[in-house]
């Protein structure tokens, strides 16, 4: 069996997403999402930077224009999300924001539904 990649951490911030979940419920934006998780991050002393501005190598150019919702003890890359459902989009999105920064594991999380949806998404190009 495979090990489960940054277990621990994973396991704190499920516990926050479902606390935040029960707490507040489902009729909120993404912004008030992001700054009801920044509070969690906060009260629970995890290590995070917040709109992550991630660059990619062009030539001898850097290119913006990738912006993680969060970085969680630079290991994982969190997108807020607040739809009724998650795209092939929103994975592509996460794929690139892992390739980019050079993440190993990506974690969508739609907070709209009857309960919190998270999804996992691994950059395999990536050994830890």
């Amino acid at each position: 069996m495979a090990e489960i990649i940054y277990r621990e951490l994973c396991y704190k911030l499920y516990g926050i997403f479902y606390e935040i979940q029960n707490n507040v419920g489902s009729v909120y934006n993404e912004k008030q999402y992001q700054d009801i998780l920044e509070e969690r991050l906060k009260l629970a002393k995890i290590s995070y930077e917040r709109e992550k501005e991630l660059f990619f190598n062009f030539g001898n150019d850097k290119i913006s224009g990738n912006r993680a919702d969060f970085v969680i003890d630079n290991k994982i890359v969190i997108d807020v999300k607040s739809k009724k459902y998650i795209t092939r989009e929103d994975f592509r999105q996460m794929l690139r924001y892992l390739k980019t920064g050079e993440y190993k594991l990506g974690l969508i999380v739609n907070f709209r539904g009857k309960k919190v949806i998270i999804k996992r998404v691994l950059n395999s190009a990536i050994r830890i």
